[in-house]
């Protein structure tokens, strides 16, 4: 099987590239940062590439008294923190949702399963399980994620891409899980200091997960 892996920054590609070889299992691509490079990327990486399954790897924010930096946040759904349609004419649209899409788009069953697998038995992984909203916001303030958390409270981690390449993988048919490490808890956090604390101090050690994980996927074939 080939397993599309996709990054937004260059300092993300770097990391991954450390740890995977040139393997033509897994395809490793940058696609910029934000929603709109987030949904061309994955749609070219599809194109393409034909991947059996698509990842969206990274880093995040992350929210919860029990998160720390370098945990992973592995999605079971996802959905839009900056997106609102307005009422559809059945009243059905709800905040974060595109109208005629999923409200909120759920990660591949079988990707989950070998995810939660994995966490079970690699005690070095230390792995949650929730929602990951997405939206154009750099959340580098406590006010911020504030204010995405008044409407996902239940948000476990926020970006700038994965649910983008979620609702693109769901118009294509391809399986989508998004794996994102830690890299700053915005309500603790002052100016982004720990989001550059992660990058100079911490990076190359945190994306060796994402291989784990990976493999393992590679492993279970998505059977």
């Amino acid at each position: 099987m080939k397993i599309g892996i996709i990054v937004a920054m260059e300092k993300e590609l770097r990391e991954l590239q450390k740890v995977f070889s040139d393997d033509p299992r897994y395809v490793i691509m940058q696609c910029g940062i934000g929603k709109v490079n987030a949904a061309i990327g994955a749609a070219e990486m599809i194109r393409q590439h034909h991947p059996d399954a698509i990842i969206s790897s990274g880093c995040a924010g992350g929210n919860g008294d029990n998160l720390k930096v370098q945990d992973v946040v592995v999605s079971t759904e996802l959905a839009y923190h900056d997106v609102y349609c307005g009422e559809a004419v059945d009243g059905s649209c709800v905040y974060g949702q595109v109208q005629g899409m999923p409200a909120r788009f759920q990660a591949d069953p079988n990707m989950l399963a070998v995810a939660k697998k994995l966490s079970t038995i690699n005690s070095q992984i230390s792995t949650v399980f929730g929602l990951i909203v997405t939206g154009d916001w750099f959340v580098d303030s406590r006010e911020k994620m504030r204010q995405i958390i008044e409407k996902f409270p239940d948000a476990r981690a926020v970006d700038m891409e994965s649910c983008a390449i979620a609702q693109t993988c769901h118009i294509y048919g391809v399986p989508f899980i998004s794996f994102r490490i830690i890299s700053d808890i915005p309500l603790s956090d002052t100016n982004a200091s720990q989001y550059h604390d992660f990058w100079s101090q911490m990076a190359d050690r945190s994306f060796h997960v994402t291989r784990a994980f990976v493999e393992a996927l590679a492993r279970n074939e998505l059977k």
